[in-house]
């Protein structure tokens, strides 16, 4: 297992360090295999993380992007990762349409959502029930309560270690969201965490010992890279 933390001064200085580093990636997977996949976090922080992948000139053909995470709202919705991502990255570039795989939420009912999304995975990435599908980056944030995706401290999500996608649940609204086995499937992954809010569920997920149900970010553990890019305010005080 090859982890990584890294604390950086700001977070102009977080953004860039994570575009450098799915740079890398990105160039490293085409070059291998011929097209790259990623799977996008919502939240504010990687707002600018998009902004300024869209400025960058890739070949947008080779290049298929996934959501970590859903809220159970249409896509033109507000509060939609999809929209967010779409309206500072995806919008902005000539990226075929067939490559952006949100997550869908309109069938009026999630657990249909979550096994339709889990479906176009598997066909996809050729992959059969049970599998486990390596995407080449994950991104994902940390909440102040240390949720990652939708997986919320608690939650029967965490529970769910045979599927590729389940139903999750933020006080009482459901959210669709990878598992925490298929995001540990993962080549990379890369968590982008920004605040002195953060502090508290850091130390815990960094403990030697801590409760994995009330800090579900200690369930990632990639087979792949783990990437801790934390600015300064979220990432003064963590022992690592």
């Amino acid at each position: 297992m090859n982890n990584n933390v890294e604390v950086l001064p700001d977070q102009k200085a977080l953004i860039d360090r994570a575009l450098q580093l799915i740079l890398s990636k990105i160039d490293k997977a085409i070059e291998q295999q011929g097209r790259f996949t990623i799977v996008l976090s919502g939240g504010s922080t990687p707002k600018p993380l998009y902004e300024a992948i869209a400025t960058q000139k890739l070949p947008w053909e080779k290049i298929h992007v996934f959501w970590g995470d859903e809220r159970y709202v249409p896509p033109d919705h507000p509060n939609s990762n999809q929209l967010m991502a779409r309206r500072a990255w995806l919008d902005q570039v000539d990226i075929p349409a067939n490559n952006i795989h949100p997550i869908p939420t309109q069938e009026g009912d999630p657990a249909v959502s979550a096994a339709k999304y889990e479906q176009h995975l598997q066909e996809f990435f050729h992959s059969s029930p049970g599998e486990f599908p390596a995407v080449d980056v994950n991104l994902l944030g940390m909440g102040d309560d240390g949720h990652t995706a939708s997986l919320f401290p608690n939650t029967s999500a965490l529970k769910v270690s045979d599927r590729l996608i389940t139903v999750g649940n933020k006080d009482g609204e459901p959210r669709i969201t990878f598992t925490y086995p298929f995001i540990n499937a993962s080549k990379c992954v890369i968590f982008v965490v920004a605040g002195d809010n953060k502090k508290t569920a850091l130390s815990q997920v960094f403990a030697p010992t801590a409760s994995e149900t009330t800090y579900p970010s200690r369930l990632i553990q990639p087979q792949g890279e783990l990437w801790w890019l934390l600015d300064a305010a979220a990432g003064s005080d963590i022992k690592y």
